[in-house]
């Protein structure tokens, strides 16, 4: 799908034994590798060594296993996106929980949903990013986003619903049944 060389790698370290799970028949990390490989992206190991990376020039886009049904057009148009724009582009959800802020042990106002996002998958890096980075930050998406805006310009941009994140068997039931073909 992708024109260009892109690397990315599906990251499934510090997730416990759930990436292994099932979904359709197959663990969710194995439905994360073939979406980015179906995207046209050049999967490399987490373990390689981030010069290596840098020195390919390219983009490098993480899939986080938990999101494994992410298709692989929207990761070739997100990662397309983060090539034009040259800025993070970051597939989120939106929130659908009430959040509430707590304050010295008080119940205070509730936050607009609309102004939140919940991150999910895939992190796209730009080469730009790329070449600027002494290595990745961390391998937790939520964690890794909130670093990378206080250095470059990131895009949150909404993914289908199939492509939330799973934190449970129960979960990827869930997910199971929504994408029932």
């Amino acid at each position: 799908m992708l024109d260009e060389p892109v690397l990315g790698a599906v990251v499934e370290e510090g997730r416990g034994s759930l990436p292994f799970a099932l979904v359709h028949g197959e663990s969710l990390v194995a439905s994360a590798a073939w979406a980015l490989g179906a995207a046209g992206v050049e999967a490399v190991a987490l373990g390689t060594p981030w010069a290596d990376v840098q020195e390919s020039e390219q983009p490098f886009v993480l899939h986080d296993a938990l999101c494994p049904l992410l298709d692989p057009g929207t990761i070739a148009a997100l990662v397309r996106r983060a090539m034009d724009t040259d800025a993070v582009v970051v597939g989120v959800r939106p929130v659908t929980d009430t959040v509430k802020l707590v304050r010295d042990g008080t119940l205070g106002e509730t936050l607009d949903r609309d102004a939140l996002a919940t991150v999910a998958s895939p992190v796209v890096l730009p080469a730009t990013v790329v070449a600027d980075l002494e290595r990745l930050p961390s391998l937790d998406f939520a964690a890794l986003v909130t670093v990378l805006q206080a250095r470059y310009p990131v895009e949150l941009v909404e993914v289908p619903a199939a492509a939330r994140r799973v934190t449970s068997t129960d979960d990827v039931r869930v997910l199971e049944a929504l994408t029932r073909r």
